[in-house]
């Protein structure tokens, strides 16, 4: 019976942390391998570094890790995939993979790895196999159907050495070529990739790239391709997370949205004519911002959203919305994307507001840790600066942006209702505004001063009110007397 009974308390708790880790992350921390941490002294950052960080990771408040491609591949960004079910050498082992994986459960962290299921590599063990029959003539071989293979040139096919047969390539001179995902024999080895993944490695999910690329302008068989992918991410592991690279329009996500992925990243929203540079450069700032929060919310009522300003194929977020000189607008930045709600997505590097932009390479420079703790650049880098200080600096000055950043994830976790809660909004003026978010039967109101410059007085619409959490981004603090809360220049404030 004590066996019994212990064993139901092991299950239990196993249940209650599967359950906290599905529920809860929505501060998520998007990281390449490559220039985040070195552990073996090669320059190239690796797992092992990775682990070592995970530290300053729970530190920042971040409960979700999303990992760009971690699998074998000839190329530094790892896109084009040799190998699915094994860890590239550059960054260590399946063993220092399980080991990452299971150190971030201890600490509650969720990890999805990024799954690339539109093309492979060139050196792909298909292709090579499919290529070595098309040139000795033996067309016979099951591989040929893998990919695109035909006779007759389309607008992205590239010629196969030594034959007449040309193979599609969305994505040109990557040496990338497509898969055929109408192959049951194609579909079947992703199926046995994500159960490696997710059942024998342990991840959580996967960040599905170029999910318009499936079937290249056709959304609707995009739309079914993924709800494949969900459903049986779903029959293998309860709970995974699954979050979609669709790099269109509002309208356009909202479609994929119907796929039943879990999210999708909410591209309007960032870069330099995203939702959130847009409403920090307008004239009526407030009232930009509800309107585009209205029109997210109208476009997907349903759905966790995957806000985000910069990531590893934009140009980084200070220089998007031009805060070099201006470091309050990047705070005020990450404050506006986060209360977008769902799983906000943050870039290694922006929380210390790290640049780079142009050429790929540039905007994934070597996290800056300090001065003698950094990786080497990746290859192709053409222009290197680190503009404000490194994470070490940052850290001991309360008004970093570093710090900003880490007491913006805390009060989301404080307060799940600001990334999990339904939103209504109580009071809008060009300036201020004054928002109301339920969850169950929780509820809180978030009150934003949207100016650079000057205090706000704000009108609550009760005196029961009380401040939980404040968010600023200079030295003066919130006050509330009566209904009457005092918010300095961008500013954000909780209150239940």
């Amino acid at each position: 019976m004590k066996r019994i009974l212990a064993l139901l308390l092991i299950l239990c708790s196993l249940l209650s942390l599967a359950h906290a880790l599905e529920d809860d992350s929505f501060n998520w921390y998007e990281v390449f391998v490559y220039s985040y941490q070195d552990s073996n002294g090669d320059g190239i950052g690796d797992l092992n570094g990775l682990h070592s960080r995970l530290d300053y990771i729970e530190e920042m408040g971040y409960d979700g890790l999303w990992l760009m491609p971690i699998m074998p591949s000839p190329s530094y960004h790892k896109y084009d995939v040799m190998d699915y079910k094994a860890i590239d050498p550059q960054y260590g082992t399946l063993e220092d993979m399980r080991a990452l994986v299971q150190a971030c459960h201890e600490r509650g962290i969720r990890i999805i790895i990024d799954l690339p299921v539109n093309h492979t590599s060139l050196r792909h063990p298909w292709f090579l196999q499919a290529a070595e029959s098309l040139q000795k003539r033996q067309e016979d071989s099951p591989y040929i159907d893998y990919y695109h293979f035909s006779k007759d040139p389309g607008a992205k096919s590239v010629q196969l050495n030594g034959t007449k047969w040309y193979y599609e390539e969305q994505f040109s001179g990557g040496g990338m070529p497509d898969l055929n995902l109408d192959n049951e024999a194609v579909r079947n080895e992703i199926l046995d990739i994500m159960t490696f993944w997710l059942s024998d490695v342990g991840v959580d999910g996967f960040r599905l790239d170029a999910v318009t690329s499936f079937y290249t302008g056709d959304t609707i068989r995009n739309v079914a391709f993924l709800n494949w992918l969900k459903e049986n991410a779903e029959k293998i592991k309860p709970g995974s997370y699954l979050v979609g690279e669709a790099w269109v329009g509002l309208p356009t996500i909202a479609e994929y949205y119907q796929s039943d992925i879990d999210s999708f990243f909410l591209f309007p929203a960032s870069q330099a004519e995203g939702y959130i540079a847009k409403v920090i450069r307008s004239r009526k700032p407030a009232a930009e911002f509800v309107k585009y929060f209205q029109q997210v919310e109208e476009a997907i009522p349903d759905g966790i959203l995957a806000p985000f300003i910069g990531n590893h194929d934009t140009g980084r977020a200070v220089g998007s919305l031009q805060a070099r000189q201006a470091p309050d607008r990047a705070k005020f930045a990450e404050g506006l994307i986060n209360l977008m709600g769902g799983n906000t997505f943050t870039y290694y590097g922006e929380e210390i507001g790290m640049v780079g932009s142009g050429d790929d390479p540039n905007k994934r420079l070597a996290m800056y840790w300090n001065d003698e703790d950094m990786t080497a650049q990746p290859p192709g880098v053409t222009k290197l600066e680190y503009f404000f200080p490194s994470v070490d600096e940052q850290r001991q000055d309360p008004l970093s942006l570093l710090n900003y950043c880490k007491a913006l994830n805390h009060m989301k976790k404080k307060t799940p209702a600001i990334a999990r809660g339904k939103n209504e909004f109580i009071f809008s003026d060009n300036t201020t505004c004054l928002m109301k978010r339920t969850l169950n039967e929780d509820t809180c109101y978030i009150a934003v001063n949207f100016s650079a410059k000057a205090a706000a007085d704000m009108a609550l619409p009760t005196a029961d009110l009380t401040i939980v959490s404040d968010l600023e981004v200079g030295t003066d603090n919130a006050r509330l007397s009566g209904t009457t809360l005092t918010l300095p220049p961008y500013a954000i404030v909780i209150l239940e």
